[in-house]
Protein backbone atom coordinates (compact mmCIF):
# COMPACT_ATOMS: atom_id res chain seq x y z
CA UNK A 1 0.00 0.00 0.00
CA UNK A 2 2.81 2.20 0.83
CA UNK A 3 4.85 1.33 -2.26
CA UNK A 4 1.52 2.51 -4.51
CA UNK A 5 0.86 5.74 -2.94
CA UNK A 6 4.56 6.45 -3.49
CA UNK A 7 4.72 5.93 -7.03
CA UNK A 8 1.42 8.00 -7.50
CA UNK A 9 3.41 10.74 -5.59
CA UNK A 10 5.93 10.37 -8.16
CA UNK A 11 3.76 10.99 -10.69
CA UNK A 12 2.52 13.87 -9.74
CA UNK A 13 6.18 15.64 -9.24
CA UNK A 14 7.04 14.35 -12.56
CA UNK A 15 3.85 16.51 -13.74
CA UNK A 16 4.52 18.81 -12.30
CA UNK A 17 8.26 19.48 -13.00
CA UNK A 18 7.99 18.91 -16.38
CA UNK A 19 4.53 20.52 -17.81
CA UNK A 20 2.58 19.69 -21.18
CA UNK A 21 4.90 20.55 -23.60
CA UNK A 22 3.94 23.57 -26.08
CA UNK A 23 5.28 25.34 -28.93
CA UNK A 24 7.72 27.65 -27.65
CA UNK A 25 10.11 28.91 -30.10
CA UNK A 26 10.08 29.79 -34.15
CA UNK A 27 13.40 30.15 -35.90
CA UNK A 28 13.90 31.50 -39.49
CA UNK A 29 17.19 31.26 -41.18
CA UNK A 30 18.22 31.76 -44.89
CA UNK A 31 21.10 29.79 -46.68
CA UNK A 32 22.83 32.25 -47.99
CA UNK A 33 22.89 36.00 -47.45
CA UNK A 34 23.84 38.02 -49.96
CA UNK A 35 21.84 36.79 -52.59
CA UNK A 36 21.77 37.77 -56.72
CA UNK A 37 18.42 38.97 -58.27
CA UNK A 38 16.32 36.03 -59.50
CA UNK A 39 18.54 33.59 -57.70
CA UNK A 40 16.89 30.88 -56.17
CA UNK A 41 17.66 30.21 -52.04
CA UNK A 42 16.10 28.32 -49.01
CA UNK A 43 14.29 29.89 -46.48
CA UNK A 44 14.21 27.58 -43.48
CA UNK A 45 11.72 27.71 -40.65
CA UNK A 46 11.10 25.92 -37.53
CA UNK A 47 9.21 25.53 -34.63
CA UNK A 48 9.87 22.84 -30.88
CA UNK A 49 6.53 21.13 -31.22
CA UNK A 50 4.39 19.26 -33.87
CA UNK A 51 1.81 21.96 -35.28
CA UNK A 52 -0.49 21.92 -38.20
CA UNK A 53 1.94 22.60 -41.20
CA UNK A 54 -1.23 25.23 -42.56
CA UNK A 55 -0.52 27.29 -39.52
CA UNK A 56 2.49 28.70 -41.38
CA UNK A 57 0.96 31.71 -43.68
CA UNK A 58 3.94 33.12 -46.19
CA UNK A 59 1.17 35.29 -48.47
CA UNK A 60 3.75 38.12 -47.13
CA UNK A 61 6.34 36.60 -48.86
CA UNK A 62 4.49 37.52 -52.55
CA UNK A 63 5.00 41.12 -52.36
CA UNK A 64 9.68 40.68 -52.83
CA UNK A 65 9.69 37.69 -53.70
CA UNK A 66 8.82 34.78 -56.01
CA UNK A 67 7.93 31.87 -53.83
CA UNK A 68 8.83 28.27 -55.18
CA UNK A 69 8.13 24.98 -53.63
CA UNK A 70 7.81 24.52 -50.43
CA UNK A 71 8.75 21.21 -48.24
CA UNK A 72 7.54 20.13 -44.85
CA UNK A 73 9.17 17.83 -42.23
CA UNK A 74 8.68 16.53 -38.97
CA UNK A 75 10.59 14.72 -36.44
CA UNK A 76 10.56 13.20 -32.84
CA UNK A 77 13.69 12.62 -30.91
CA UNK A 78 14.47 11.19 -27.91
CA UNK A 79 17.92 13.12 -26.00
CA UNK A 80 18.37 11.92 -21.83
CA UNK A 81 14.84 10.52 -21.88
CA UNK A 82 13.29 13.56 -23.14
CA UNK A 83 11.08 13.52 -26.50
CA UNK A 84 12.04 16.58 -28.92
CA UNK A 85 9.80 17.39 -31.70
CA UNK A 86 10.18 19.67 -34.28
CA UNK A 87 8.31 20.54 -37.44
CA UNK A 88 10.46 22.46 -40.63
CA UNK A 89 9.69 24.13 -43.43
CA UNK A 90 12.13 24.72 -46.44
CA UNK A 91 10.50 27.23 -49.01
CA UNK A 92 12.24 28.34 -51.98
CA UNK A 93 12.26 31.81 -52.85
CA UNK A 94 13.76 34.68 -55.54
CA UNK A 95 13.76 37.97 -54.92
CA UNK A 96 11.54 40.08 -57.52
CA UNK A 97 14.45 43.06 -57.41
CA UNK A 98 18.09 44.28 -56.34
CA UNK A 99 18.51 46.24 -52.95
CA UNK A 100 17.83 45.94 -49.22
CA UNK A 101 14.76 43.03 -49.01
CA UNK A 102 13.44 42.08 -45.26
CA UNK A 103 11.96 38.52 -44.68
CA UNK A 104 9.12 39.23 -42.30
CA UNK A 105 8.44 37.75 -39.21
CA UNK A 106 6.01 34.75 -38.59
CA UNK A 107 3.58 33.79 -36.19
CA UNK A 108 2.21 30.59 -34.87
CA UNK A 109 -0.17 30.37 -31.75
CA UNK A 110 1.21 33.52 -30.73
CA UNK A 111 4.96 33.05 -31.10
CA UNK A 112 6.71 34.75 -33.32
CA UNK A 113 10.33 34.44 -35.57
CA UNK A 114 12.26 37.47 -35.92
CA UNK A 115 12.75 39.73 -39.47
CA UNK A 116 15.81 38.75 -41.60
CA UNK A 117 17.41 41.84 -43.27
CA UNK A 118 18.49 40.26 -46.70
CA UNK A 119 20.82 42.18 -49.48
CA UNK A 120 19.93 41.02 -53.17
CA UNK A 121 22.46 42.10 -55.92
CA UNK A 122 22.95 42.52 -59.75
CA UNK A 123 22.56 39.02 -61.41
CA UNK A 124 26.63 38.16 -61.78
CA UNK A 125 27.76 40.32 -59.45
CA UNK A 126 28.88 38.09 -56.99
CA UNK A 127 32.65 36.33 -56.87
CA UNK A 128 32.65 32.95 -58.00
CA UNK A 129 33.62 30.86 -55.33
CA UNK A 130 30.47 32.23 -52.93
CA UNK A 131 28.14 30.52 -55.59
CA UNK A 132 27.10 26.77 -56.72
CA UNK A 133 26.05 27.85 -59.84
CA UNK A 134 26.78 31.04 -61.82
CA UNK A 135 27.33 32.07 -65.02
CA UNK A 136 29.75 33.75 -67.33
CA UNK A 137 29.83 35.49 -71.12
CA UNK A 138 31.59 37.10 -73.55
CA UNK A 139 31.61 38.33 -77.39
CA UNK A 140 34.46 38.38 -79.75
CA UNK A 141 34.43 42.15 -80.14
CA UNK A 142 32.67 45.24 -78.57
CA UNK A 143 33.05 47.02 -81.69
CA UNK A 144 31.41 45.31 -84.99
CA UNK A 145 29.87 46.04 -88.41
CA UNK A 146 26.60 45.92 -89.81
CA UNK A 147 26.73 41.75 -91.12
CA UNK A 148 29.87 40.89 -89.25
CA UNK A 149 29.09 37.92 -87.30
CA UNK A 150 29.99 38.44 -83.46
CA UNK A 151 30.79 35.33 -81.53
CA UNK A 152 29.37 35.39 -78.14
CA UNK A 153 30.55 32.52 -75.76
CA UNK A 154 28.73 31.54 -73.08
CA UNK A 155 29.89 28.89 -69.57
CA UNK A 156 28.10 27.59 -66.95
CA UNK A 157 29.58 26.92 -64.28
CA UNK A 158 28.37 24.22 -62.04
CA UNK A 159 29.96 22.94 -58.30
CA UNK A 160 26.60 20.49 -57.79
CA UNK A 161 24.80 18.05 -59.60
CA UNK A 162 22.78 19.22 -62.60
CA UNK A 163 19.33 17.00 -62.84
CA UNK A 164 18.11 18.83 -65.43
CA UNK A 165 17.75 22.30 -66.82
CA UNK A 166 17.86 24.67 -69.56
CA UNK A 167 20.18 27.36 -71.17
CA UNK A 168 18.07 30.02 -72.88
CA UNK A 169 20.36 32.20 -75.66
CA UNK A 170 20.81 35.96 -74.98
CA UNK A 171 18.16 38.08 -76.02
CA UNK A 172 18.92 40.89 -78.20
CA UNK A 173 17.08 43.48 -80.95
CA UNK A 174 18.32 44.42 -84.45
CA UNK A 175 20.22 41.65 -84.80
CA UNK A 176 20.06 37.59 -85.62
CA UNK A 177 20.93 35.11 -83.50
CA UNK A 178 21.80 31.28 -83.87
CA UNK A 179 23.70 28.80 -81.71
CA UNK A 180 26.75 27.77 -83.65
CA UNK A 181 28.54 24.04 -83.35
CA UNK A 182 27.76 21.60 -80.10
CA UNK A 183 27.92 22.60 -76.29
CA UNK A 184 31.28 21.50 -74.87
CA UNK A 185 31.41 19.51 -71.31
CA UNK A 186 34.42 20.39 -69.18
CA UNK A 187 35.87 21.22 -66.05
CA UNK A 188 37.65 23.81 -64.82
CA UNK A 189 38.88 25.70 -61.50
CA UNK A 190 38.08 28.85 -60.31
CA UNK A 191 39.72 30.26 -57.10
CA UNK A 192 40.35 26.53 -55.90
CA UNK A 193 37.41 25.20 -56.45
CA UNK A 194 36.44 23.18 -59.10
CA UNK A 195 33.38 23.53 -61.39
CA UNK A 196 31.54 21.40 -64.64
CA UNK A 197 31.77 23.57 -67.14
CA UNK A 198 28.89 23.53 -70.10
CA UNK A 199 30.10 26.40 -72.59
CA UNK A 200 28.09 27.21 -75.46
CA UNK A 201 28.80 29.72 -78.53
CA UNK A 202 25.83 31.80 -80.32
CA UNK A 203 26.62 33.71 -83.99
CA UNK A 204 24.93 37.06 -83.44
CA UNK A 205 24.29 39.01 -86.90
CA UNK A 206 23.71 42.63 -86.53
CA UNK A 207 21.17 44.29 -89.08
CA UNK A 208 21.25 47.68 -87.89
CA UNK A 209 24.28 50.44 -86.66
CA UNK A 210 24.34 51.63 -83.60
CA UNK A 211 24.45 50.50 -79.84
CA UNK A 212 23.40 46.84 -79.63
CA UNK A 213 22.52 45.69 -76.03
CA UNK A 214 22.91 42.16 -75.41
CA UNK A 215 20.92 40.63 -72.33
CA UNK A 216 22.93 38.03 -71.11
CA UNK A 217 22.37 34.15 -71.82
CA UNK A 218 20.12 32.41 -68.59
CA UNK A 219 19.85 29.31 -67.11
CA UNK A 220 16.92 27.49 -64.97
CA UNK A 221 16.46 24.12 -63.67
CA UNK A 222 16.89 21.63 -60.44
CA UNK A 223 20.05 21.44 -58.84
CA UNK A 224 21.05 18.55 -56.17
CA UNK A 225 21.99 19.91 -52.89
CA UNK A 226 23.41 18.82 -49.44
CA UNK A 227 20.57 18.75 -47.05
CA UNK A 228 20.58 20.79 -44.21
CA UNK A 229 17.80 18.73 -42.22
CA UNK A 230 19.58 18.00 -38.92
CA UNK A 231 19.54 14.68 -37.30
CA UNK A 232 19.97 11.49 -38.28
CA UNK A 233 23.05 9.44 -38.67
CA UNK A 234 23.69 10.18 -42.48
CA UNK A 235 23.49 12.77 -44.66
CA UNK A 236 21.74 13.21 -48.37
CA UNK A 237 20.98 15.23 -51.20
CA UNK A 238 17.82 17.08 -52.19
CA UNK A 239 16.70 18.51 -55.49
CA UNK A 240 16.57 22.28 -55.45
CA UNK A 241 15.73 24.65 -58.62
CA UNK A 242 18.32 27.58 -59.27
CA UNK A 243 18.26 29.82 -62.10
CA UNK A 244 21.46 32.04 -63.20
CA UNK A 245 21.77 34.70 -65.81
CA UNK A 246 25.25 35.84 -67.50
CA UNK A 247 25.53 39.70 -67.02
CA UNK A 248 24.65 42.61 -70.25
CA UNK A 249 26.92 42.96 -73.01
CA UNK A 250 26.98 46.12 -75.22
CA UNK A 251 28.67 46.38 -78.82
CA UNK A 252 28.64 49.22 -81.01
CA UNK A 253 27.73 48.59 -85.05
CA UNK A 254 28.90 50.43 -87.53
CA UNK A 255 27.98 50.95 -91.09
CA UNK A 256 28.64 49.79 -94.59
CA UNK A 257 31.67 51.84 -95.34
CA UNK A 258 30.66 53.87 -98.56
CA UNK A 259 33.86 53.49 -100.03
CA UNK A 260 33.64 49.67 -100.04
CA UNK A 261 32.98 47.87 -103.99
CA UNK A 262 30.96 44.63 -104.80
CA UNK A 263 28.58 43.06 -102.56
CA UNK A 264 29.27 43.37 -98.72
CA UNK A 265 30.85 40.79 -97.08
CA UNK A 266 32.92 41.26 -93.86
CA UNK A 267 35.21 38.42 -91.95
CA UNK A 268 38.45 38.28 -90.51
CA UNK A 269 39.77 36.32 -93.58
CA UNK A 270 38.59 35.17 -96.94
CA UNK A 271 40.16 32.84 -99.37
CA UNK A 272 39.19 31.16 -102.98
CA UNK A 273 40.12 27.53 -103.88
CA UNK A 274 39.34 25.35 -106.72
CA UNK A 275 39.57 21.28 -107.22
CA UNK A 276 40.03 20.60 -110.99
CA UNK A 277 41.66 17.40 -112.59
CA UNK A 278 45.76 18.90 -112.33
CA UNK A 279 46.77 15.35 -113.78
CA UNK A 280 45.23 16.02 -116.89
CA UNK A 281 46.72 18.11 -119.57
CA UNK A 282 44.70 17.68 -122.59
CA UNK A 283 40.95 17.92 -122.37
CA UNK A 284 38.61 16.26 -125.37
CA UNK A 285 35.76 17.65 -127.20
CA UNK A 286 32.60 16.62 -125.61
CA UNK A 287 33.69 15.20 -122.29
CA UNK A 288 32.76 17.05 -119.71
CA UNK A 289 35.28 19.01 -117.12
CA UNK A 290 34.54 18.82 -113.03
CA UNK A 291 35.28 21.78 -111.38
CA UNK A 292 34.79 22.88 -107.53
CA UNK A 293 35.50 26.19 -106.48
CA UNK A 294 34.89 26.62 -102.61
CA UNK A 295 34.62 30.60 -100.66
CA UNK A 296 36.00 30.06 -97.01
CA UNK A 297 35.45 32.90 -94.62
CA UNK A 298 36.55 33.21 -90.94
CA UNK A 299 34.09 34.59 -88.67
CA UNK A 300 31.34 35.21 -91.14
CA UNK A 301 27.76 33.92 -91.68
CA UNK A 302 27.61 31.60 -94.48
CA UNK A 303 24.39 33.28 -95.54
CA UNK A 304 26.35 36.50 -96.15
CA UNK A 305 29.01 34.95 -99.02
CA UNK A 306 28.10 35.76 -102.31
CA UNK A 307 27.39 33.63 -105.09
CA UNK A 308 30.17 32.38 -107.34
CA UNK A 309 29.17 33.19 -111.58
CA UNK A 310 31.98 31.78 -113.61
CA UNK A 311 32.00 33.74 -116.78
CA UNK A 312 33.21 31.26 -119.52
CA UNK A 313 34.34 30.86 -123.62
CA UNK A 314 31.08 30.23 -125.86
CA UNK A 315 32.95 27.08 -126.39
CA UNK A 316 32.35 26.28 -122.77
CA UNK A 317 29.35 24.76 -121.69
CA UNK A 318 28.98 24.92 -117.70
CA UNK A 319 26.49 22.61 -115.96
CA UNK A 320 26.52 23.45 -112.26
CA UNK A 321 24.97 22.22 -109.25
CA UNK A 322 23.40 23.71 -106.31
CA UNK A 323 25.93 25.52 -104.37
CA UNK A 324 26.61 24.32 -101.14
CA UNK A 325 26.94 26.33 -97.11
CA UNK A 326 27.71 25.70 -94.35
CA UNK A 327 29.36 26.59 -91.17
CA UNK A 328 31.49 24.59 -88.75
CA UNK A 329 34.51 25.54 -86.26
CA UNK A 330 38.02 25.02 -86.71
CA UNK A 331 40.88 26.20 -84.56
CA UNK A 332 38.13 27.64 -82.13
CA UNK A 333 37.30 30.07 -85.09
CA UNK A 334 33.89 29.96 -87.05
CA UNK A 335 34.68 29.28 -90.68
CA UNK A 336 31.73 29.33 -93.11
CA UNK A 337 31.59 28.05 -96.65
CA UNK A 338 30.12 28.19 -99.80
CA UNK A 339 31.20 25.31 -102.73
CA UNK A 340 29.97 24.80 -106.00
CA UNK A 341 30.91 22.03 -108.83
CA UNK A 342 29.95 22.66 -112.32
CA UNK A 343 30.59 20.13 -115.10
CA UNK A 344 32.32 22.25 -117.93
CA UNK A 345 31.89 20.50 -121.34
CA UNK A 346 34.48 21.96 -124.30
CA UNK A 347 32.24 21.95 -128.21
CA UNK A 348 35.57 23.06 -130.07
CA UNK A 349 38.90 22.09 -129.88
CA UNK A 350 41.55 24.88 -128.88
CA UNK A 351 43.41 26.57 -126.01
CA UNK A 352 40.85 28.73 -123.62
CA UNK A 353 41.10 30.35 -120.85
CA UNK A 354 39.02 30.15 -117.55
CA UNK A 355 38.93 33.62 -116.31
CA UNK A 356 40.06 34.51 -112.94
CA UNK A 357 37.39 34.83 -109.85
CA UNK A 358 37.29 37.92 -107.66
CA UNK A 359 35.08 38.22 -104.57
CA UNK A 360 35.94 41.65 -102.56
CA UNK A 361 36.00 41.64 -98.69
CA UNK A 362 35.85 44.14 -95.77
CA UNK A 363 38.60 43.34 -93.24
CA UNK A 364 37.37 44.76 -89.84
CA UNK A 365 40.49 44.68 -88.04
CA UNK A 366 42.54 46.59 -90.35
CA UNK A 367 39.19 48.33 -91.44
CA UNK A 368 40.11 48.24 -95.46
CA UNK A 369 38.43 46.58 -98.33
CA UNK A 370 40.17 43.66 -99.81
CA UNK A 371 39.85 40.76 -102.66
CA UNK A 372 40.10 37.03 -102.47
CA UNK A 373 41.36 36.27 -106.13
CA UNK A 374 41.29 32.81 -108.28
CA UNK A 375 43.86 33.06 -110.90
CA UNK A 376 42.67 32.49 -114.37
CA UNK A 377 43.36 28.75 -115.92
CA UNK A 378 44.26 27.68 -119.35
CA UNK A 379 42.73 24.72 -120.49
CA UNK A 380 43.59 23.00 -123.93
CA UNK A 381 41.42 20.85 -125.92
CA UNK A 382 41.65 18.23 -128.54
CA UNK A 383 39.38 16.70 -131.03
CA UNK A 384 37.33 17.70 -133.81
CA UNK A 385 35.10 20.72 -133.09
CA UNK A 386 31.57 20.14 -132.85
CA UNK A 387 29.02 23.00 -134.36
CA UNK A 388 26.27 23.33 -132.47
CA UNK A 389 24.79 25.80 -135.29
CA UNK A 390 24.27 24.33 -138.27
CA UNK A 391 26.61 25.58 -140.94
CA UNK A 392 25.19 28.55 -142.97
CA UNK A 393 25.42 28.40 -146.71
CA UNK A 394 26.70 31.51 -148.69
CA UNK A 395 24.58 31.23 -151.89
CA UNK A 396 24.36 34.49 -153.90
CA UNK A 397 20.61 34.66 -154.93
CA UNK A 398 17.83 35.25 -151.96
CA UNK A 399 15.94 32.05 -153.22
CA UNK A 400 19.04 30.16 -151.90
CA UNK A 401 18.42 31.86 -149.02
CA UNK A 402 14.17 31.45 -148.40
CA UNK A 403 15.61 27.32 -149.27
CA UNK A 404 18.17 27.42 -146.26
CA UNK A 405 15.43 29.19 -143.84
CA UNK A 406 13.06 26.50 -145.41
CA UNK A 407 15.48 23.49 -144.72
CA UNK A 408 16.22 24.82 -141.48
CA UNK A 409 12.63 25.25 -140.44
CA UNK A 410 12.34 21.93 -141.40
CA UNK A 411 14.99 20.51 -139.27
CA UNK A 412 13.62 21.69 -136.89
CA UNK A 413 10.08 21.03 -136.86
CA UNK A 414 11.19 17.11 -137.85
CA UNK A 415 13.05 17.48 -134.49
CA UNK A 416 10.40 18.11 -132.43
CA UNK A 417 8.03 16.06 -134.37
CA UNK A 418 10.50 12.79 -133.29
CA UNK A 419 10.62 13.66 -129.97
CA UNK A 420 6.99 13.87 -129.39
CA UNK A 421 6.79 10.48 -130.92
CA UNK A 422 9.68 9.13 -129.05
CA UNK A 423 7.90 10.20 -125.41
CA UNK A 424 4.45 8.78 -126.84
CA UNK A 425 5.86 5.66 -128.16
CA UNK A 426 7.94 5.30 -124.68
CA UNK A 427 5.02 6.14 -122.34
CA UNK A 428 3.05 2.82 -124.45
CA UNK A 429 5.76 1.14 -123.93
CA UNK A 430 6.14 1.82 -120.35
CA UNK A 431 2.63 0.66 -119.72
CA UNK A 432 2.56 -2.95 -121.63
CA UNK A 433 5.99 -3.40 -120.05
CA UNK A 434 4.34 -2.74 -116.44
CA UNK A 435 1.16 -5.12 -117.80
CA UNK A 436 2.96 -7.76 -119.16
CA UNK A 437 6.72 -7.15 -117.72
CA UNK A 438 7.99 -7.74 -121.73
CA UNK A 439 8.82 -4.95 -124.10
CA UNK A 440 7.93 -5.06 -127.37
CA UNK A 441 9.95 -3.78 -129.91
CA UNK A 442 8.99 -0.26 -131.19
CA UNK A 443 9.49 1.01 -134.65
CA UNK A 444 10.57 4.97 -134.32
CA UNK A 445 10.41 6.25 -138.19
CA UNK A 446 11.28 4.40 -141.87
CA UNK A 447 14.78 4.68 -140.97
CA UNK A 448 14.61 1.35 -138.39
CA UNK A 449 13.38 -1.60 -139.83
CA UNK A 450 11.99 -4.17 -137.49
CA UNK A 451 15.36 -6.10 -137.48
CA UNK A 452 17.04 -3.28 -135.98
CA UNK A 453 14.26 -1.94 -133.77
CA UNK A 454 14.56 -2.17 -129.89
CA UNK A 455 14.70 -5.48 -128.35
CA UNK A 456 17.08 -5.10 -125.29
CA UNK A 457 16.27 -3.42 -122.27
CA UNK A 458 18.88 -1.33 -120.02
CA UNK A 459 21.97 -0.77 -120.44
CA UNK A 460 22.63 -3.65 -123.28
CA UNK A 461 20.11 -2.33 -124.90
CA UNK A 462 21.85 1.20 -125.40
CA UNK A 463 24.81 -0.24 -125.98
CA UNK A 464 23.19 -1.54 -129.34
CA UNK A 465 21.46 1.29 -130.08
CA UNK A 466 24.91 3.41 -129.45
CA UNK A 467 26.35 0.39 -131.81
CA UNK A 468 24.14 1.22 -134.62
CA UNK A 469 25.15 4.31 -135.09
CA UNK A 470 21.65 6.31 -134.85
CA UNK A 471 21.16 8.91 -132.87
CA UNK A 472 17.14 8.92 -133.02
CA UNK A 473 17.26 5.02 -131.32
CA UNK A 474 20.00 6.03 -128.77
CA UNK A 475 17.45 8.83 -127.46
CA UNK A 476 14.40 6.24 -127.55
CA UNK A 477 16.88 3.55 -125.64
CA UNK A 478 18.02 6.07 -123.44
CA UNK A 479 13.99 7.29 -122.46
CA UNK A 480 12.94 3.69 -122.23
CA UNK A 481 15.93 2.68 -120.28
CA UNK A 482 15.04 5.59 -117.62
CA UNK A 483 10.99 4.97 -117.76
CA UNK A 484 12.23 0.99 -116.38
CA UNK A 485 14.76 2.19 -114.25
CA UNK A 486 12.51 5.27 -112.82
CA UNK A 487 9.04 3.46 -112.97
CA UNK A 488 7.50 6.19 -114.94
CA UNK A 489 8.16 7.85 -118.42
CA UNK A 490 10.64 9.87 -118.91
CA UNK A 491 11.45 12.61 -120.94
CA UNK A 492 15.21 13.65 -122.56
CA UNK A 493 14.67 17.18 -120.28
CA UNK A 494 13.85 15.03 -117.00
CA UNK A 495 16.35 12.50 -117.73
CA UNK A 496 19.25 15.57 -118.37
CA UNK A 497 18.30 16.40 -114.62
CA UNK A 498 19.71 13.20 -113.31
CA UNK A 499 23.51 14.35 -113.75
CA UNK A 500 25.41 17.43 -115.52
CA UNK A 501 27.56 14.57 -116.98
CA UNK A 502 24.38 12.79 -118.15
CA UNK A 503 23.15 16.72 -119.68
CA UNK A 504 26.39 17.33 -121.63
CA UNK A 505 26.33 13.92 -122.95
CA UNK A 506 23.11 13.88 -124.16
CA UNK A 507 23.32 17.70 -125.58
CA UNK A 508 26.45 16.33 -127.45
CA UNK A 509 24.42 13.72 -129.37
CA UNK A 510 21.91 16.32 -130.44
CA UNK A 511 24.77 18.41 -131.36
CA UNK A 512 25.89 15.91 -133.74
CA UNK A 513 23.11 14.48 -135.32
CA UNK A 514 21.75 18.04 -136.06
CA UNK A 515 25.41 18.51 -137.55
CA UNK A 516 25.28 15.03 -139.90
CA UNK A 517 21.78 16.46 -140.89
CA UNK A 518 22.74 19.65 -141.76
CA UNK A 519 25.86 18.01 -143.80
CA UNK A 520 23.38 15.78 -146.05
CA UNK A 521 21.05 18.61 -147.03
CA UNK A 522 23.79 20.41 -148.91
CA UNK A 523 24.57 17.76 -151.22
CA UNK A 524 23.46 16.97 -154.04
CA UNK A 525 23.97 13.27 -154.75
CA UNK A 526 21.61 11.75 -151.80
CA UNK A 527 21.97 8.29 -152.33
CA UNK A 528 25.99 8.33 -152.23
CA UNK A 529 25.94 11.43 -149.35
CA UNK A 530 23.42 8.73 -147.45
CA UNK A 531 25.60 5.90 -147.49
CA UNK A 532 28.62 8.72 -146.41
CA UNK A 533 26.86 10.05 -143.64
CA UNK A 534 26.09 6.85 -142.31
CA UNK A 535 29.66 5.64 -142.37
CA UNK A 536 30.64 9.01 -140.68
CA UNK A 537 28.19 9.08 -138.25
CA UNK A 538 28.58 5.56 -137.12
CA UNK A 539 32.68 6.62 -137.00
CA UNK A 540 32.42 9.81 -135.05
CA UNK A 541 29.86 8.77 -132.65
CA UNK A 542 31.80 6.58 -130.34
CA UNK A 543 33.37 9.23 -128.31
CA UNK A 544 29.88 10.49 -127.05
CA UNK A 545 28.64 6.95 -127.15
CA UNK A 546 31.13 6.40 -124.35
CA UNK A 547 30.31 9.50 -122.85
CA UNK A 548 26.53 8.43 -122.71
CA UNK A 549 27.55 5.21 -121.31
CA UNK A 550 29.06 6.23 -118.77
CA UNK A 551 27.15 8.72 -117.12
CA UNK A 552 24.21 6.12 -117.49
CA UNK A 553 26.26 3.75 -115.51
CA UNK A 554 26.81 6.37 -112.84
CA UNK A 555 23.37 6.66 -112.29
CA UNK A 556 22.00 3.28 -112.70
CA UNK A 557 24.48 2.33 -109.67
CA UNK A 558 23.45 5.48 -107.54
CA UNK A 559 19.68 3.79 -108.08
CA UNK A 560 20.78 0.66 -107.47
CA UNK A 561 22.97 0.79 -104.40
CA UNK A 562 21.31 3.19 -102.02
CA UNK A 563 23.45 4.07 -98.72
CA UNK A 564 21.37 3.95 -95.48
CA UNK A 565 21.93 7.25 -93.72
CA UNK A 566 23.15 6.75 -90.26
CA UNK A 567 20.73 7.62 -87.59
CA UNK A 568 20.91 10.75 -85.55
CA UNK A 569 22.71 10.08 -81.78
CA UNK A 570 19.72 9.27 -79.75
CA UNK A 571 21.33 11.54 -76.47
CA UNK A 572 23.44 14.05 -78.20
CA UNK A 573 25.82 15.54 -76.15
Amino acid sequence: MVTRQFFILLLLAIGVAHPAFALSKIEASVDRNPVMEGEYFVLNISVDDEVDTGKLDTSALLKDFIVGRTSVSRSTQIMNFDAVKETRWQVLLAPKQQGQLTIPAFSIDGVSSSPIPLKVVETGSQPAQMNNLFIDAKVSTDEAYVGQLITYKVKLYLAVELQRGVLSAPVIEGAQIKQIGEDRDGSEIVDGRRYRVIERTYGIIPDLPGQVNIKGATFAGDVLVESQRRGGMFGFNESRPMQAGAPSLTVQVNPAPTSFQGQWLVADLVALKENFPEDIKKFTVGSPITRTITLLASNADENSLPDIVQTLPDELKSYPEKPQRQTFVRDAQIVSQYSITSAIVPSKAGTFTLPEIKVPWWNPRLKRQETATLPARTIIVEGGAVSDTPAQPTWETNSAADKGWSWLTTVFAALWLVTLVAWIITLVAWRRALKNQTAAPIAVNSSISSAQSVTASGLKGLEQACASGDVSRIMLQLQRSFSELQQTPMTLDKIAEQSPQLAAAIQQLQIKAYSAKADKSHHTDSANTSSANSNNTNSHLSAECTALLNAVKACEHKHSNPKSAPLSPLNPK
